[in-house]
């Protein structure tokens, strides 16, 4: 008979039967018990036995191995595999809600039963022909939520078998490879499970503890993103909870440094290091009455978490609450050196690194390999002090010896590539450029491979970009690299966007969601493989045994890879996955999809710098901005406090600052001004402040500024006018894309196969008689007392005119306009017809920022208030779960394509750094299904019937007419127009997505 072994094949979801002892209520002289676990389960899904009881109370012996009660249908015979005559009872778990498998066959004298989770049932099936057998039985494994109705049912199995423990060693694990933003989600829904059935059974104090140690967390892994106030505000709210425990007050100690050194506060961070903490101490103390509990121990004991108390314990592998704290305090002393380092002091810090390093490796002899991480930072930090020094043989020794270490316990993560920009920037101050290209390539190599996002290297790979800017003009081809380096580089908002959606997608109950739940089991399964591997080749260096294992350890990741390329082909065809992958596209493929005319232009801010490839049909190149990230950000702010801005709670519009928009356009374009001029189609994937900006705005000729410079010189001359000037989008099409990825998706995309034309939802029904009427569709700016928006946002409806002018411009068949109460949040995610529409369009307000200081941000489009589970907003987690076959999504609201307060994209999506809702309400709909969006960077405008005037020109062209050249035709009448010329009436809609896709299927 087996003993544990292994199942699954070409799924990609691999699970293990391991041996056990049979449960005693149930066991005879040769019963076999096994628990089937698998791969993206921490705790068991099944239980396998092959019994030769025969009696009639075997099913209620049985019960007693189950975790819950389950209530089963009635037995049923059906065929599994070469199985005949197999009963099956279909169950509930009554506390979960969640589907039950119990399966049985009789062969003999020997009964196997097989139990557990219906959404394993795959699994379970495999491993009842596997024992009936007493072999393996090959065949691919896939998860499902079959045996539940209820589409959250996968959810709550992954929190039923989610381990709080392990998922916070998975944070800690995630952190210390380098995924920021990965980790915080972790922590985010450790968080969540505190109030969760599981956790009723902790004190109220240990429920602090471990808030305590999943808020700090949290808070590092925001910082170490850029969203300091974010960071800001959990630290002070840890401070305020109640735990004497040494060890997290340590541990908040050093995070509360580290996130200083991060905003560049040295002195803040070295105040924070020097404050006291309690020592750890005796544990007893002796006096007169006998043995006693110290207070630290007593306080320790009563607000410690589960996982420092087991560190007290004997067991070898369990780190005690000294050795942790020793462990934190060499921390400490790793940052205090780096401090004094910063500070010019390499001698002094080097003597604070090398006792710290002492002090981390004397805990087992340095036989901790969860440190192993501080040790290369110490390393690394040793090395830099030695350069300082101008010893470079040392500095490249220790550089070295830190990517060594890392590439042995981390390899190919983001903390063995920061290992590799450490070094690679060292070499190139020292001189030895194409040594360092190659270090930089290895880094794009892997993260693009990883499909990792590189969010906290953006400094460390800054002198790569430099590199291959002031060498491009020499050698074009070096363009190739740039490109492919510009992809990995993804902004904080954009990163924390993609773990938000990536969560919702994976929570799913359909094919996609299984197929990506598959894909995040895969790679976790490629990332334990390459660990091994490397554990591998360095046994095998000192242990001839090991040589053989190695060859195969390299055959299961080629396996593995082999097995996630065919899965994320599979996903391809999901627009939700579309909108979450990562995936980089080489130059050559963008060359491929870009049609004659058109260029392809993308920004990327790394670290200081703003840089530039620029794509068009004479071939690549790639340069810095003149002006830095900083300087760009102050001409954008001024800009657009010429267009549009809320003055004493009034939208108000200055005269625009053309100058400024001419010299933007030369800062930006200057380097391939030539080129642009001959193109008709400009795709633009904007970074850093542009984001918050259409480039149609731009200027692009002097002598057009200089004219309406002159007109001003007459006293009469209206400011306002702004005729004559050459604009970046009067002679281009342009269209704004969210990634290369996204772009090359949104060309390939098959147009949609609706079968009507258009579906148009606005003008929300008022909640009282008092309506008055909106200027623009931005909120009013008045707050209520709690942090729910105020009625009177209902009660500015905006009129639904330009959605019946667009349907009656598409003629009567195939339209629809949807007003009033039959226009609510409830109603929209309850049409199955959505799917029927080729275009469907929002005209209403948007909710881009918080009620009021203090409040959470829920940004999203204003409905009408119905009944039952109706809100009156539709969010952003409800887009993205909307089932769309647009090839165009309208949104003429407010501000949906361009900047949102911090707390509104954060609740977007965009949990740090603020910017663009493009990352938020835009990537949402095309997660939804929509091939392009035309979204605003401001609220749109209803004077002079500019918005109305827009949206109606932009179907007033023929069947043949693409999106781009439609909207651009659309604003050119505003342009001419004395009364509309300022930006602020024409230019503030952006296509997102390809322009290039036709507008009308036909009229």
């Amino acid at each position: 008979m087996m003993d544990s072994f292994r199942l699954g094949s070409g799924g990609g979801v691999l699970c293990q039967a391991q041996s056990r002892a049979v449960d005693p209520a149930i066991a005879g002289m040769f019963d076999r018990a096994w628990t089937l676990v698998c791969r993206d389960a921490a705790k068991p899904v099944g239980q396998l036995y092959a019994l030769r009881a025969d009696g009639a109370d075997i099913d209620a012996r049985l019960e007693t191995s189950r975790a819950a009660k389950v209530t089963c249908a009635a037995p049923g015979t059906t065929q599994i595999g070469e199985l005949d005559d197999v009963t099956t009872r279909m169950c509930t778990m009554a506390d979960a809600e969640l589907g039950y498998v119990i399966h049985s066959y009789k062969d003999g004298k020997t009964t196997y039963y097989v139990q557990g989770f219906a959404s394993y049932d795959s699994a379970l099936q495999l491993a009842l022909r596997t024992i009936a057998a007493d072999r393996i039985v090959d065949g691919p494994i896939s998860i499902a939520t079959s045996g539940s109705d209820d589409p959250a049912a996968f959810a709550r199995l992954q929190a039923s078998t989610l381990d709080p423990q392990t998922s916070l060693a998975e944070g800690y694990r995630r952190n210390n490879s380098g995924n920021y933003a990965e980790a915080a989600e972790f922590f985010d829904t450790l968080q969540e499970r505190l109030n969760e059935a599981d956790e009723a059974r902790l004190t109220a104090t240990e429920r602090e503890a471990r808030q305590h140690e999943y808020t700090i967390n949290k808070a590092l892994q925001l910082s170490n993103l850029s969203e300091f106030e974010q960071a800001d505000a959990l630290f002070a709210k840890a401070a305020q909870m109640a735990t004497l425990d040494p060890v997290q007050v340590r541990l908040r100690r050093n995070f509360e440094a580290m996130h200083q050194l991060n905003q560049r506060q040295y002195d803040a961070a070295l105040a924070i290091l020097n404050r006291p903490v309690l020592p750890v101490g005796q544990p007893v103390i002796a006096s007169a009455s006998g043995i006693e509990l110290s207070p630290q121990l007593t306080a320790e004991i009563n607000s410690t978490t589960p996982a420092n108390r087991v560190m007290g314990a004997t067991q070898a592998a369990r780190l005690t609450a000294d050795e942790r704290a020793a462990i934190i305090d060499a921390q400490a002393g790793q940052l205090r050196g780096t401090v004094l380092r910063l500070q010019g002091k390499p001698g002094e810090a080097r003597k604070l690194l090398e006792k710290a390093l002492n002090d981390a490796i004397s805990v087992r002899d340095g036989r901790v390999t969860s440190i192993t991480r501080l040790r290369a930072q110490i390393l690394a930090e040793i090395a830099l002090t030695h350069e300082a020094e101008g010893n470079f043989g040392a500095a490249d020794t220790y550089l070295r010896d830190a990517l060594a270490m890392l590439s042995a316990s981390y390899p190919e993560t983001a903390a063995m590539d920061g290992a590799r920009a450490r070094l690679a920037a060292f070499l190139v101050r020292r001189g030895r450029n194409d040594e360092a290209l190659g270090l930089y390539r290895q880094i794009v190599a892997s993260a693009t491979a990883n499909q990792a996002i590189v969010t906290g290297l953006a400094n460390q790979l800054q002198p790569y970009f430099d590199l291959l800017s002031s060498q491009i003009p020499a050698q074009p081809k070096l363009a190739e690299d740039m490109f492919l380096a510009s992809q990995i580089m993804v902004r904080p908002g954009a990163a924390d966007t993609l773990e938000v959606l990536s969560r919702e997608l994976q929570s799913g109950d359909d094919e996609a969601a299984r197929l990506f739940r598959q894909s995040v089991s895969l790679s976790r399964d490629i990332e334990r493989a390459r660990i091994e591997l490397a554990g591998l080749v360095q046994l095998g260096a000192q242990d001839p045994t090991a040589v053989p294992l190695i060859g195969g350890a390299r055959q299961d990741i080629d396996t593995l890879s082999r097995q996630q390329l065919e899965t994320q082909a599979a996903l391809a065809a999901y627009p939700q996955y579309r909108a979450v992958s990562r995936e980089a596209v080489t130059l050559a493929d963008l060359q491929a999809v870009l049609k004659p005319g058109e260029a392809y232009m993308k920004l990327v801010r790394v670290g200081g710098g703003i840089y530039t490839v620029y794509v068009d049909a004479q071939g690549a190149t790639g340069y810095r901005l003149s002006i830095s990230s900083a300087e760009l950000n102050a001409k954008v702010d001024e800009l657009r406090e010429t267009i549009s801005t809320v003055v004493a709670g009034v939208q108000v519009t200055y005269p625009f600052d053309v100058e400024l928009a001419r010299a933007l356009y030369l800062d930006i374009f200057g380097p391939v001004d030539a080129r642009v001029a001959t193109v008709s189609h400009l795709i633009f994937e904007p970074d850093g402040a542009m984001l918050r900006l259409p480039p149609n705005l731009l200027v692009t000729e002097q002598a057009g500024v200089d004219r309406y410079l002159q007109h001003l010189q007459d006293p009469a001359a209206d400011e306002f006018d702004f005729r004559g000037i050459k604009w970046l989008g009067r002679d281009r099409a342009i269209s704004t894309a969210i990634s290369v990825r996204g772009f090359r998706d949104a060309r390939s995309a098959a147009a949609s196969k609706a079968s009507r034309q258009y579906l148009g939802f606005g003008h929300n029904e008022p909640v009282s008689a008092m309506v008055s009427t909106a200027a623009t569709r931005s909120a009013s700016g008045t707050t209520g007392p709690s942090c729910r928006w105020p009625i009177e946002e209902w009660n500015r409806p905006i009129a639904a005119t330009e959605l019946r002018q667009a349907a009656s411009l598409l003629g009567p068949n195939g339209t629809e306009v949807v007003t009033g109460a039959g226009f609510t949040d409830a109603a929209i995610m309850a049409r199955n017809d959505l799917t029927d529409y080729r275009i469907v369009h929002f005209a209403t307000h948007g909710l881009v920022t918080a009620p009021q200081s203090g409040c959470p941000a829920r940004p999203a489009l204003l409905t009408s208030i119905g009944s039952g589970d109706s809100d009156g907003l539709l969010n952003f987690s409800e887009i993205f779960d909307l089932r769309l076959d647009a090839d165009l999504v309208i949104l003429s609201a407010c501000d949906t394509a361009g900047q949102a307060s911090k707390e509104a994209t954060r609740a977007a999506g965009l949990g740090t750094g603020g910017g663009s809702a493009l990352d938020g309400l835009v990537r949402a709909f095309i997660g939804a299904g929509g091939r392009a969006v035309i979204a605003s960077h401001w609220p749109a405008p209803d004077d002079f019937d500019a918005t109305q005037r827009l949206i109606g020109g932009l179907f007033g062209g023929g069947a043949g007419e693409n999106i781009g050249e439609a909207l651009q035709r659309a604003e050119a009448p505003l342009m001419d127009d004395a009364a509309t010329s300022h930006p602020f009436y024409w230019s503030g809609f952006a296509i997102v997505g390809d322009g290039a896709r036709p507008l009308l299927a036909g009229k």
